[in-house]
């Protein structure tokens, strides 16, 4: 019996029982979904030139008229979101929704007589390409341990599935395969070079995503592998330790430089040296003494004193003791009239000294 005899039963028997012969069909969320109508109703219809279609829109039926062929010729009476094929009767969804997703019949009529063909349609969206999560990674004793996660972020009714990325397995004996959105993986790091595929389907579309196992760290055999979230911390210590060493470097070569190049001399003018008692520092000096004679007038008695000597210390830590033999005060550093006392270094001072003549 062909596949015509038996559509000519089953609509004879929803006739006789008062219902309609009844399929489902998939359509894309916001895409073209297509409603078919069998090829025994197609030459019914162009045999007779009555039919309808209509939808079902609630419960108790309530049904919406959608179109309407009448002597042949088409009615429509939602244009822009539908569209009639004339060559073979059926309703084309422009842009599928969720509301779509119903009860639609198709009707022939022959006099007093009605045939009805139903179609359930279900509307579903299409699945995003997964992507793969690292849940857990541990690294010891040459082996590597992974925990896996894959998910899509857009699809109804998504199933999962692991499956190995060469189809011949590559000697991994099955640790590909699993079903659900989670894949545990343990097997040693010189055997890592094989890779897990995840599939995301559902009845209208499916997309993968591969993982490849090297990631586990193969080309850190027998090392416990830096986690990625410390290896951040690590960097930003070292760069900020070497800028300290090297702020600390420069300090030391500047203070260096400072201390090596020493105070310069001040050369007071003697006009304006005169001594300080409040600062007792001893020091040394070195004095420049410079000597010249009077010339007596003429016509002056001869001096009976005898002449004045004088005596020039070229260099000196301190000042000659007194005469008295009494202790003498330390010497005192000059000071510039207007001016700080001058620091605790050599100091050279100059001195005119004037004798008279015998």
């Amino acid at each position: 019996m062909g596949s015509g005899a038996w559509l000519r039963l089953l609509l004879t028997l929803a006739a006789l029982w008062g219902i309609g012969a009844r399929e489902t069909q998939l359509g894309v969320l916001g895409e073209a979904t297509q409603l078919r109508v069998p090829r025994e109703l197609q030459n019914r219809t162009k045999k007779f030139g009555e039919a309808s279609w209509k939808k079902i829109t609630g419960k108790p039926l309530k049904k919406k008229l959608l179109l309407r062929v009448s002597g042949g010729k088409p009615l429509e009476f939602e244009p822009g979101r539908l569209r009639f094929h004339k060559q073979n009767f059926s309703l084309e969804i422009l842009n599928t929704s969720r509301d779509d997703g119903r009860l639609y019949e198709y009707s022939v009529y022959k006099g007093s007589e009605e045939e009805v063909w139903q179609i359930q349609l279900e509307v579903l969206e299409r699945v995003a390409d997964p992507s793969i999560r690292i849940l857990t990674r541990e690294l010891s004793n040459g082996s590597c341990r992974l925990e896996l996660s894959c998910s899509s972020e857009r699809g109804d009714e998504v199933s999962y599935s692991w499956d190995s990325q060469d189809s011949r397995d590559n000697g991994t004996g099955g640790l590909c395969q699993a079903n659900g959105s989670v894949l545990a993986l343990s097997f040693p790091l010189r055997s890592a070079a094989f890779g897990c595929v995840c599939t995301a389907q559902n009845r209208v579309s499916r997309g993968r995503a591969a993982f490849d196992a090297a990631q586990c760290g193969s080309q850190h055999r027998d090392v416990r592998g830096v986690r990625r979230e410390l290896l951040v911390p690590l960097v930003l210590s070292a760069i900020v330790i070497i800028l300290a060493i090297m702020v600390i470097v420069t300090c030391r070569a500047t203070r260096s430089a400072k201390c090596g190049s020493g105070p310069s001399q001040v050369t007071p003018d003697p006009a304006q040296v005169t001594p300080d008692p409040a600062q007792v520092t001893p020091a040394s000096a070195t004095i420049y003494a410079q000597v010249q004679r009077v010339q007596k007038p003429k016509g002056a008695a001869p001096s009976a004193a005898p002449p004045s000597c004088t005596t020039i210390y070229a260099a000196a830590t301190g000042p000659p003791p007194a005469p008295d033999g009494a202790p003498r005060s330390p010497a005192r550093s000059p000071t510039l009239r207007g001016r700080s006392p001058l620091s605790q270094e050599p100091t050279t001072v100059y001195a005119s000294v004037t004798l008279p003549v015998a």
